[in-house]
């Protein structure tokens, strides 16, 4: 089937996206749904997330699950190729504005911040209470490792650093054993990114403000221990830091905002660009409050993907229960949203033909937040836009990036955080329990013990001298990571181009395909660069 075929196929004679499909079951609740005490509040600061969710229609020609970089990416594609798409998400679509307060902060935070939970540590290692509310940002437990991911419209984007950055190719290549040509994206998807996120590396005149005091102290600490700090680019929107620095704009930026939203949309998160683009074409539409329980094939409908969907307050009252159909499935819920839809759809016999790969080689990108003393006292708030980061390749390749201190203060404190990633081969495997139908991460017991030396030993040496002897009490933590990838790797679960082995129509878009790790560098970039290669083949085949 040719691109023409492509998108006849994909029934662009389809009912418009955003009408109500009949054979619905009644509004429930469910059976541990309990209002939060501050939803007025709530209510009363984000009036737009309590606002009536809009239903998608029974079929859709192409269902995308997921609104992070991957699920927004294949979105737009898809919609400017003629294909109307309806994208599924579970979490709510936060707006943005200068002055108003629509995000936890990250210091003190509340319901806003985190999915459906009431407590969170840290790398600081401080647990911190809040009510139980359908925030931004999902912290998912398991034995060994807590992974982070997005919970709202834009997923990722939305909640991360900002930091986008190119891995360096014999890293790359050692990743992906050859099933993706590194030159290809570098020549052509890596600067397509680019181009449509705007990146950038922090200006000078932000880099020299009090809010990045930080940052200075830690290139100079960097630099006296023999490295040259690289500036490296982000997604942040330079202008409204301005605004920050200026008075013109509400703080979030300038004073350690960043994991759980900006409220001012410094970050040019996927809202502001290919997820409103996507909408613009008039063939795609967002569902925010859609959360995908199961997929199937359809009963007596080859080719045809069945969708069981949860529609949910962001209280977590459930509203609705459906299954819509869709000719093409797009799976872009994250490497853990992914992995569970299809270990499921393979164990429960949804999708049989789903091979023995599916579940595998997921990894944790090798992360570990450090932290360490300042060489001399700081004064300065604790921007949250990332200036630059090192290699050490002494051992195992490690990059430390500049960091905040997330979660402490918005000022100052002595204190200079990094993100380390180092290149670690350590993998986990998601399995399916029938007992209670999870699909749960199995994490090697202490899988991290090697990545977490490595690098500690590096943030050590990047100490001034005489400095590791008064290390702090929480200097290395890899009990978590951000950069969750893996389970539906490519070339191994899916075809070269993200096809799922065993059938027709179906799709791996996210982080899920990546081998675990980036290669020392935060994945976000490679996803979106893979997501555009991967889409654009399938859009020109046909198939």
């Amino acid at each position: 089937m040719d691109r023409r075929g492509f998108i006849k196929g994909a029934g662009l004679a389809a009912a418009t996206p955003g009408l109500a499909g009949a054979g619905t079951r009644a509004a429930a609740r469910a059976d541990d749904y309990s209002p939060s005490p501050r939803t007025s509040v709530y209510r009363m600061l984000v009036p737009e997330i309590f606002a009536p969710l809009p239903d998608p229609p029974d079929h859709v020609p192409a269902i995308v699950i997921g609104s992070g970089f991957g699920g927004a990416i294949t979105a737009l594609r898809l919609s400017e190729s003629g294909v109307q798409v309806a994208v599924l998400e579970r979490g709510s679509h936060w707006p943005n504005a200068p002055w108003r307060d629509i995000f936890s902060a990250d210091t003190i935070p509340d319901g806003r911040g985190f999915w459906h939970r009431t407590t969170f540590t840290g790398a600081n290692k401080i647990t911190i209470r809040f009510d139980a509310f359908g925030g931004v940002l999902d912290v998912s437990s398991y034995p060994g490792i807590d992974v982070w991911r997005g919970a709202c419209v834009g997923g990722g984007s939305v909640v991360f650093t900002g930091v986008m950055i190119e891995p360096e190719q014999r890293f790359f290549d050692q990743v992906f054993g050859g099933v993706v040509d590194y030159r290809e994206m570098h020549e052509v998807y890596y600067p397509k990114v680019r181009k449509m996120l705007r990146l950038s590396p922090i200006p000078n005149d932000i880099y020299d403000s009090l809010a990045f005091a930080h940052s200075r102290a830690w290139d100079e600490q960097i630099r006296a221990a023999g490295y040259t700090p690289q500036h490296i680019d982000t997604s942040w929107k330079w202008d409204v830091i301005r605004d920050e620095l200026t008075g013109r704009s509400r703080p979030s930026a300038t004073i350690g905002c960043s994991d759980l939203g900006n409220s001012n949309g410094a970050k040019f998160d996927l809202n502001q660009n290919y997820l409103r683009y996507a909408e613009d074409t008039g063939f795609a539409r967002i569902y925010p409050g859609h959360r995908v329980d199961a997929i199937a094939e359809e009963t007596g409908a080859a080719g045809r993907y069945a969708v069981t969907v949860t529609k949910l307050a962001p209280t977590g009252e459930v509203l609705r229960t459906r299954t819509l159909t869709c000719d093409m499935l797009f799976l872009a819920a994250g490497s853990v949203g992914t992995s569970e839809l299809l270990v499921r759809a393979r164990e429960t016999g949804a999708l049989p033909n789903l091979n023995e790969h599916v579940g595998e080689g997921w990894g944790g990108n090798g992360d570990v937040a450090l932290a360490r003393p300042a060489s001399s006292p700081v004064v300065g708030t604790q921007g949250a836009a990332p200036a630059s980061r090192i290699l050490d390749e002494a051992g195992a390749p490690v990059s430390l990036e500049n960091w905040f201190v997330p979660g402490v203060t918005p000022l100052d404190i002595g204190i200079l955080g990094s993100l380390g990633i180092v290149l670690d081969d350590t993998r986990g495997r998601f399995v399916y329990d029938p007992a209670d139908g999870r699909v749960n991460l199995r994490w090697p017991d202490n899988g991290a013990a090697a990545y977490l030396a490595r690098a500690r030993e590096v943030n050590d040496r990047a100490a001034s001298p005489g400095m590791p002897s008064t290390r702090l009490p929480w200097d290395a933590d890899a009990s978590f990571t951000s950069h969750p990838l893996g389970g539906a790797v490519i070339g191994r679960a899916t075809d070269p181009y993200g096809r799922v082995r065993g059938y027709r129509g179906l799709y791996v878009m996210d982080g899920a395909a990546v081998p675990g790790s980036t290669g020392t560098v935060n994945p976000s970039l490679t996803i979106s660069a893979l997501a555009e290669r991967n889409i654009e083949e399938i859009i020109r085949s046909g198939r």
